[in-house]
């Protein structure tokens, strides 16, 4: 069985946390094998959506605290393994905007700690209902500090901040509220309704895509007359691409487009 899985749906590839005796944790495996997976994906020009969901009762608990507990028995008290660890934890997570493909979380159960972190560093996410959200390491001692910046870009920082000092959990509806999450389904329509948005955003022109969620993820750190500025570049980017000449003379005659990418 392997520990990620992935299944292509069309355009749509699914990539599936599999390791439910630990609610998927994001082992040192479990976070070489996604990162693998990413960098496949990023030169795969037949995929234009990437959902990412989590096996069993869980979408993803975070890190495995067994294994970063066995890193303390390493002569440095296991400063250089935790510092490997989030070093590559942080890698994978920024490889999300990186890609040129949108991607989904598809979440149920919990998700904690990295796990939040992971759903947060997604693109959009749909929930389904009951779903618990968290980073809630400050429990045991740890403070979540880097789930705290992917956390804190997606929501309010007052809430962001309560959420990580407190160790309180969110459900769907209120994650939905803060803007964690896109859509709240019931359990039962969370694969059908997941499915259904990540194929109207592939049935769109890949390359406009590409382009926009590069500029989107590159403008939003940008003062305002510098966003305007670059995104106008982009614009004038995509403007230029025949498939967009082509979509918009279907547009204005009324038929389908017939888009070479």
């Amino acid at each position: 069985m392997a520990l990620l899985e992935r299944t292509d749906q069309g355009a749509v590839a699914h990539l599936l946390l599999n390791s439910d005796g630990n609610l998927n944790a994001l082992s040192d495996e479990m976070i070489a094998a996604v990162q693998a997976e990413f960098d496949r994906l990023e030169a795969d020009r037949t995929i234009r959506v990437i959902v990412l969901k989590g096996a069993g009762r869980a979408f993803c608990a975070g890190h495995d605290l067994k294994e970063m507990t066995r890193g303390r028995e390493n002569a440095d008290g296991g400063a250089a393994y935790f510092a490997d660890l989030f070093a590559r934890c942080a890698a994978m997570m920024q490889s999300i905007p990186r890609l040129p493909q949108p991607v989904i979380a598809q979440v149920h159960g919990i998700a904690t700690a990295a796990g939040c972190q992971l759903v947060a560093s997604c693109d959009m996410a749909v929930a389904a209902e009951g779903t618990k959200f968290g980073v809630n390491g400050v429990n045991i001692g740890l403070f979540c500090s880097t789930p705290m910046v992917a956390l804190s870009r997606n929501i309010p920082r007052k809430q962001a901040f309560e959420m990580l000092s407190t160790g309180g959990f969110i459900d769907a509806a209120r994650a939905q509220e803060l803007g964690l999450v896109n859509r709240v389904v019931s359990g039962d329509a969370l694969a059908a309704d997941t499915q259904g948005l990540a194929d109207q955003v592939a049935s769109k022109l890949g390359s406009a895509v590409k382009i926009g969620k590069q500029a989107f993820y590159q403008q939003i750190q940008m003062p305002l007359a510098e966003a305007y500025a670059y995104t106008g570049e982009v614009m004038v980017e995509n403007m230029l691409d025949r498939d967009t000449e082509e979509g918009i003379a279907a547009f204005l005659e009324k038929r389908d487009p017939e888009w070479v990418q």
